[in-house]
């Protein structure tokens, strides 16, 4: 659901909508549908773009429909260009990619533009071309991983004065709880050490919608603790008239419903936001 205010609100999501696993909890049995999660969640994390490009029209169009007014999705541009192309000479792609999720007009939340691990200062005239023509009614967020930008140096000062001075927000990855201990593989745990890196976490709003993406553990105490200061930072933003966004990972996101289920409580209870509506998965069937 939106947990808005009149001049802002917090956005949360996970990082998709489609899950098998999520039957049975966050979904009925036989459900599990985007219009079913937007019931409860208020965004959404778009990682298949990132590996298949833009939808189709006629998918898009069928999104926009299924979707409440409050809804944003935060789709990510396509690895070909972040990633094989470095965003060298893709002004035509990047208009293909934003023109494809035209039909979703409002429902857009940040893109994301998630830079390579190696990434670094050197190529930021390339980010600076792309956010310099970028649409000024879509937002934008960047999330970057090169070690650099996370030293408090020169390079990761350029990183900041870039996004501030363009109004677009930086991604702030909180792998923390992830790499927390114990050291095991129980629900993927190692699977996902290897693929997310291991970055320090700066807390950095640099535009309107700071992103949090918050990489849980399989420990409910870790989580929890990791998560406690940004219930202050949180409301912090919200006061100060922004739209945060909060998207909730477990290890294999089997778990990831609950967990947002949980961080949000704690941020009910503080801020004093509107209840999260119940998972469809979990209401009981009446007996006659």
């Amino acid at each position: 659901m939106a947990t808005c205010q009149p001049r802002a609100c917090l956005r949360l999501g996970l990082p998709m909508w489609a899950n098998a696993d999520w039957r049975g909890t966050l979904y009925p049995p036989h459900g599990g549908g985007l219009e079913e999660y937007a019931r409860t969640f208020s965004a959404v994390e778009g990682n298949t773009t990132f590996y298949s490009g833009a939808p189709r029209e006629e998918t898009v169009a069928a999104w926009a429909r299924q979707t409440p007014p409050h809804f944003r999705f935060c789709f990510k541009l396509p690895a070909r260009l972040t990633h094989e192309r470095r965003l060298v000479g893709v002004r035509s792609e990047v208009d293909a990619f934003l023109e494809a999720l035209a039909p979703l007009h409002d429902r857009l939340g940040p893109v994301m533009v998630q830079l390579p691990r190696d990434f670094g200062v050197d190529e930021l005239p390339q980010l600076e071309t792309l956010l310099s023509r970028w649409p000024a009614a879509i937002p934008c967020a960047v999330e970057g991983r090169h070690r650099d930008f996370f030293h408090k140096g020169m390079a990761e000062r350029a990183f900041n004065r870039l996004l501030i001075t363009q109004g677009v927000n930086r991604v702030m990855l909180d792998v923390r709880p992830l790499f927390a201990p114990p050291h095991d593989d129980r629900s993927g745990l190692a699977k996902a050490r290897q693929e997310k890196p291991k970055c320090p976490l700066h807390v950095l709003s640099t535009a309107s919608e700071p992103v949090v993406r918050f990489i849980g553990h399989c420990e409910e105490a870790t989580n929890l603790a990791r998560f406690q200061p940004w219930v202050d930072q949180l409301g912090l933003w919200i006061k100060q008239g922004k739209t945060p966004f909060l998207f909730v990972h477990t290890p294999d996101n089997r778990q990831a419903p609950q967990l947002a289920r949980t961080l949000y409580s704690q941020l009910a209870s503080a801020l004093d936001l509107p209840a999260l509506a119940d998972f469809a998965g979990e209401k009981q069937t009446p007996l006659f």
